[in-house]
C-alpha cells in the first residue's frame, strides 16, 4: 500500500525524523546526520537560506508508522550547476522501495507545483557537503560525510525512475605504519619560493578563508560543486578547532597566495554513531576527555591544487607529508571521502599508499516532463 507523505510539522514530527534511520539501520554500519543540523534545517536557519528552501517531510504507512523520510530542498546555486531548475532530496531514509515511491510521487508534484523540471538526490544539502548512495561495498561501515545504506536501496532509487549519474568511489588505505612514505611518493619537492603550512587551532579563523579560496578554485569545474561561501565552511567546521589533529591540515603556499591543501582530520564515525547523531554538552565533554580513542584512524575530506598550480607535483608532497605525519601520530587506517571516477590522479594517489576502493558511490537524476 502507498504510503502517505506530510510535512514534518510538530515536535514529535521532528524527533520521528532523527530517530527513523537509528530504527532502520544498524548502528555498527550507518553514520547518523547531526541532530542539530536536521534541528536548524526545521528551524529554517543556516547559512543555505540565502540560496532555497528546505522542506522536512515523512512518509507513513496505513497504520501511521514512519517509513520513510526526507528533505525537498532547493539551492540556485545548483539549479545553475545542473542546468535546470531543479527540486533536491536530501537525508533520505526509507524502509524499503515502496516508501522512496511515495516520497519521489510527492517530490514530483512539489516540482510541478513550484516549476522545478528535475529531481536530483540524495544530497544533504549539497553534493560536496555530504549524500549520494553506495552501491558496493555494503558491509563495510560508512564514516562522517559519506554515505551508507542497504544494498537493495540503489534499485529502489532506480525503479523509481531515476537515472544514476556522477559516479565515485570512497578509499581505505590500512597497514600505514608499514608504508615507507619516501618510498610511496620519492618524486617532488618545494621550490625554495613555496612553503609548507600546518593547522593551528589557535589560528583556524585566520586559515579558513585560504582554504576557501583553495577548495573554490580547485574544483569549480567538477560537475557537482557550488561555490562554497565563507559563512557555510564557517559553519561547517564548527567545533573543528578543539579535535584538529593540527598535522593533518597541510597547505602549500607562495607568499600569502595558496596553491594546494589536503584536509584530514581523526575518524569520529563511531562516537557519531555511539549517540545517534546527539552532541549535547555531556557528549562534548565526553568525546573531549576520550577523543584519544580516534586517533588511530582518520579521515581525508577533501583535497585539491588550483589551477595555476597543477602539475608543480605539490600534491604529491602533501600526499608524502601527511603519510608521514600519520604513521608519526601512529594512525593506522585512513578513509577518504568519494572520488570522482573520472579523477584518476587522485585514485592513483591512494593506489599507492596500498590503498583500494570501499564504496561505489552515485547520485541521481531524474529529469520530469
Amino acid at each position: 500500500m502507498t504510503a502517505t507523505v506530510t510535512p514534518v510539522r510538530s515536535r514529535a514530527d521532528l524527533r520521528e525524523f532523527v530517530r527513523l534511520p537509528l530504527r532502520l539501520h544498524p548502528r555498527s554500519h550507518h553514520v547518523p546526520l547531526w541532530e542539530s543540523t536536521i534541528r536548524g534545517w526545521h528551524r529554517g536557519v543556516g547559512p543555505h537560506t540565502r540560496f532555497g528552501d528546505v522542506r522536512l517531510v515523512l512518509a507513513r504507512d496505513a497504520e501511521g508508522m514512519v517509513v520513510g523520510r526526507a528533505t525537498l530542498h532547493t539551492d540556485r546555486r545548483m539549479d545553475d550547476k545542473l542546468g535546470a531548475p531543479t527540486l533536491l532530496l536530501g537525508a533520505v531514509e526509507v524502509h524499503d522501495a515502496d516508501a522512496l515511491r511515495a516520497i519521489v510521487r510527492h517530490a514530483e508534484v512539489e516540482a510541478a507545483r513550484t516549476g522545478r523540471s528535475s529531481l536530483f538526490g540524495p544530497c544533504s544539502l549539497l553534493p560536496n557537503q555530504t549524500g549520494g548512495v553506495i552501491t558496493s561495498g555494503f558491509d563495510q561501515r560508512g564514516f562522517l560525510d559519506s554515505p551508507w545504506n542497504p544494498d537493495w536501496v540503489p534499485a529502489a532509487w532506480e525503479g523509481a525512475g531515476f537515472e544514476p549519474v556522477l559516479p565515485a568511489a570512497t578509499w581505505i588505505c590500512e597497514d600505514l605504519g608499514a608504508l615507507d612514505p619516501d618510498e610511496v611518493f620519492p618524486r617532488g619537492e618545494l621550490a625554495p619560493d613555496l612553503q609548507l603550512r600546518h593547522g593551528d587551532r589557535r589560528h583556524l579563523d585566520e586559515q579558513l578563508p585560504l582554504l576557501r579560496t583553495m577548495l573554490n578554485a580547485s574544483f569549480a569545474e567538477l560537475p557537482y560543486f557550488t561555490q562554497i561561501e565563507a559563512d557555510e565552511l564557517e559553519a561547517a567546521t564548527d567545533g573543528l578547532a578543539h579535535l584538529l589533529d593540527e598535522s593533518l591540515l597541510l597547505f602549500v603556499t607562495r607568499g600569502d597566495d595558496p596553491l594546494a591543501f589536503v584536509l584530514t582530520v581523526p575518524d569520529l564515525s563511531e562516537f557519531v554513531m555511539s549517540t545517534g547523531g546527539r552532541l549535547t554538552l555531556l557528549d562534548q565533554v565526553r568525546l573531549l576527555a576520550t577523543r584519544g580513542r580516534y586517533r588511530r584512524e582518520a579521515i581525508l575530506i577533501i583535497k585539491g591544487t588550483v589551477p595555476s598550480a597543477r602539475g608543480l607535483g605539490l600534491m604529491s608532497v602533501l600526499s608524502r607529508e601527511l603519510l608521514r605525519n600519520l604513521r608519526a601520530g601512529g594512525y593506522e587506517r585512513l578513509r577518504v571521502t568519494f572520488v570522482g571516477e573520472e579523477n584518476t590522479a587522485s585514485a592513483a594517489q591512494f593506489a599507492a599508499m596500498g590503498g583500494r576502493p570501499l564504496h561505489g558511490v552515485t547520485f541521481y537524476r531524474m529529469d520530469l516532463a
